[in-house]
């Protein structure tokens, strides 16, 4: 996690807000730009992880419209929340916590949608999620009031661990 801290002391996210504060709106490009000559970046900053994205989702209707959503290996938990690993803001009728899931198994080398532990459901395609379901290329899932694409990446075409680096 890359997490700041603003001049005020307030301590965020940056990879989610960037270099503006969310609680104070100040932004952080004064300091970075008095950088002492020879300034090395943290080591967590160097060893910070990358998780490679395996899909998306992409808004077709609703208050995000265009804004596209990362689907990483293994489980990713999509609410309004902070927490969540997919974010979607802007659609009060989307849970904060666990609407729903989307699981990429690169073992099965597919993606899953499953019903969430929150009271709102999720629909694929119209119909409602009440059981682990395999998603296909540009399905289309409900939540709120909002309806999303799913564009894959990896799958029986392409998968991270057999790219040679």
């Amino acid at each position: 996690m890359s997490l700041v801290r603003c001049p005020n002391g307030h301590v965020y996210n940056a990879r989610r807000y960037g270099k503006e504060c969310p609680y104070c709106r100040m932004k952080l490009e004064e300091e970075e730009e008095k950088k002492p000559e020879g300034f090395e970046p943290p080591v967590e900053i160097l060893t910070e992880e990358v998780k490679p994205v395996c899909g998306w989702l992409v808004c077709i209707e609703g208050a995000r419209v265009g804004m596209d959503y990362k689907i990483h290996d293994g489980k990713n938990f999509v609410g309004r929340g902070d927490d969540m690993d997919i974010q979607i803001t802007g659609d009060n009728e989307i849970n904060r916590r666990n609407h729903t899931v989307i699981v990429y198994d690169h073992k099965q080398r597919n993606t899953v949608i499953l019903p969430g532990d929150a009271a709102g459901l999720a629909y694929l395609n119209d119909q409602a999620v009440y059981v682990p379901t395999e998603l296909n290329p540009y399905d289309t899932i409900e939540l709120g009031k909002s309806r999303f694409i799913f564009v894959p990446l990896c799958g029986v075409n392409f998968e991270w661990n057999e790219v040679s680096g």
